[in-house]
């Protein structure tokens, strides 16, 4: 787990420095640094502020799961009323096969909707 290796690049990512972090958590810019180097880690109420602050979960930050959105987004409601978390419930109950073509059909409909992109 590098902790400091996904605060700094999603603090890259967004195009912010660490004194402007630092400002937002109330904290010196080197104790974002120190978070960033490994030196510190934050205590869990600094963690989730992080995540609210960069829009992703803690388990994200921790390096725990590659799903970066923030879990409240499993709550998200189609037009219809089903939920994402309904959605991948469901999904992860289908035999593997059925989840493959499931899989195959939102990459094509990712492609189709955003061209030229490796989504």
């Amino acid at each position: 787990m590098d902790f400091g290796k996904v605060l700094r690049g999603l603090r890259k990512e967004d195009n912010i420095g660490q004194k402007e972090l630092a400002s937002y958590l109330n904290v010196s810019v080197s104790t974002i640094s120190n978070y960033e180097n490994g030196v510190h880690a934050p205590d869990l109420e600094t963690l989730c502020r992080l995540a609210d602050f960069f829009k992703v979960s803690v388990d994200f930050l921790l390096e725990r799961t590659g799903y970066r959105h923030p879990l409240d987004s499993l709550n998200a409601k189609f037009s219809d009323g089903t939920d994402v978390c309904g959605l991948v419930n469901t999904i992860v109950m289908l035999e593997s096969q059925k989840q493959y073509a499931v899989r195959d059909f939102v990459e094509f409909m990712a492609k189709r909707d955003h061209p030229g992109t490796d989504r």
